[in-house]
């Protein structure tokens, strides 16, 4: 703990985790069901279509997101440098997200086109914005390894929830209220959990009296760092396949299982759940075999978990299946954040000024470039097999749906697993015990 937050006023971690679950519920069904929503059911657009959205996308986020950090740095008021983003970018972020699922009944062809990108723009650059200011509060509200490990435990916990909810369940809420319905509550929902939080965080009060950063330093600075970049394509490389599997999932289920709403909802379902119950057999991992060393086993399990779905002949055998890419979900859930924040301490103690909005923000736009690969993805789909929208499926969309939720992802994945192993920090590995770390194993 450094000088500066010794009289800081505690955040409870408790509160400040409940507020994943707020940031969670719109966006996991914002990115799980937006392509199944606008190619499949509706047929509003093509997957090549879909595929120049999420690449425009992900150019345009890589320049909000450092954008939306440097202000949040920036940002000096009675009630903090984070929160007053929060409390004003959710209801924003709602609104957008609501009109995203509530397309105009006279969209069509090329206005179908361009309302869905521009929605999925500004649902998206909302998301980073929310996104940057949650995670910068992280490591200043928990500056000990113990203290980040016992919260992000629980925060995983509450994201793992969400998805039951946003997720798994979204299937049978949907067929029961529609999507606009659904959207409606679940942005109810988020911008009250979100304020709930935000009202609830104490930031460092001393951070106020620093320098403000400068835009071009900083980000110079950040992206000099090989930390920043090892961290950012590793985290990129697991999105894309994470984002992928539960994307594909409806298609999955459709085209190869032969089930279509509730079978994405026992699958999914069952992922998440075994995630929330592995998240403490996993905090007992990284206490016996180290941060890093945890979080690379994890990254391999999660691509070694999709190989046996691609022979899985029906609905019960997949179901049986899955629960090890649940375990292995938690396994990098509870270890990738307290690794992010360990490339922040190192990038204060290098540069001695606290600009974790940039360096968050800056992240999020190595993580959105999964972008790339999820465009490319179904780019692929289409290319390979035909597979255009639920009206022209091609001739083998078996095997187009197998190639979206398996072969690609486990391809990204085990990118993941490599990459992980270049990152590396001065001093070893730090083992979490009950009261403290201690660096002991290297990394």
């Amino acid at each position: 703990m450094n000088k500066s937050q010794i009289g800081m006023r505690p955040s409870n971690p408790l509160r400040y985790a409940f507020g994943m679950f707020g940031t969670s519920i719109p966006i996991n069904m914002f990115k799980t069901y937006a392509a199944v929503f606008y190619i499949d059911r509706l047929g509003l657009i093509t997957t090549p279509q879909w595929s120049l959205i999420l690449l425009i996308y992900t150019f345009v986020d890589a320049v909000d997101n450092p954008v939306y950090g440097f202000l949040s740095d920036r940002t000096r008021t009675r009630w903090g440098r984070r929160r007053p983003w929060l409390m004003i970018g959710a209801p924003l972020l709602v609104l957008c997200f609501v009109f995203f699922y509530n397309p105009p009944a006279f969209v069509a062809g090329e206005s179908g086109f361009a309302y869905v990108l521009l929605m999925y723009i500004l649902t998206g650059t909302l998301d980073s914005l929310i996104n940057s200011n949650y995670g910068a509060l992280f490591p200043e509200l928990f500056p000990t390894e113990a203290q980040r490990a016992k919260t992000n435990a629980m925060r995983q916990i509450f994201q793992f929830i969400a998805m039951i909810i946003s997720i798994a369940l979204t299937p049978v809420i949907t067929d029961a209220i529609g999507f606009s319905t659904t959207a409606l509550v679940y942005g109810i929902i988020a911008i009250a959990v979100i304020w709930f939080m935000a009202t609830g965080a104490h930031e460092d009060p001393t951070a106020m009296e620093r320098p403000k950063p400068n835009l071009f330093k900083t980000v110079l600075s950040i992206i000099a760092n090989p930390k920043f970049w090892l961290y950012g394509v590793t985290n990129a490389a697991y999105f894309a396949g994470l984002g992928l599997v539960q994307a594909g999932v409806p298609f999955y289920t459709k085209y190869h299982l032969g089930t279509e709403g509730m079978g994405s909802t026992i699958l999914l379902g069952i992922v998440i759940v075994s995630a929330i119950l592995f998240i403490p057999v996993w905090v007992r991992i990284i206490r016996k075999l180290g941060l890093m060393p945890a979080w690379r086993l994890a990254l391999l399990l999660a691509g070694a978990a999709v190989v046996p779905l691609y022979f899985a002949p029906n609905l019960v055998a997949a179901a049986c299946m899955v629960p090890i890419f649940g375990f292995a979900m938690a396994g990098v859930a509870a270890t990738m954040d307290i690794v992010g924040a360990r490339v922040l301490d190192d990038d204060l103690a290098r540069n001695g000024i606290p600009r974790e909005g940039t360096f968050s923000s800056l992240q999020g736009v190595l993580n959105k470039t999964s972008g790339l690969f999820n465009s490319l993805a179904y780019l692929l789909v289409f290319q390979l097999y035909g597979f255009e929208s639920g009206a022209n499926p091609g001739t083998a969309p078996d095997a187009a749906a197998r190639f979206l939720t398996i072969l690609f992802p486990l391809g990204v994945l085990l990118l993941s697993f490599a990459l992980s192993h270049t990152l590396r920090f001065q001093g070893g590995d730090v083992r979490i015990e009950n009261g403290g770390s201690d660096a002991d194993a290297k990394a």
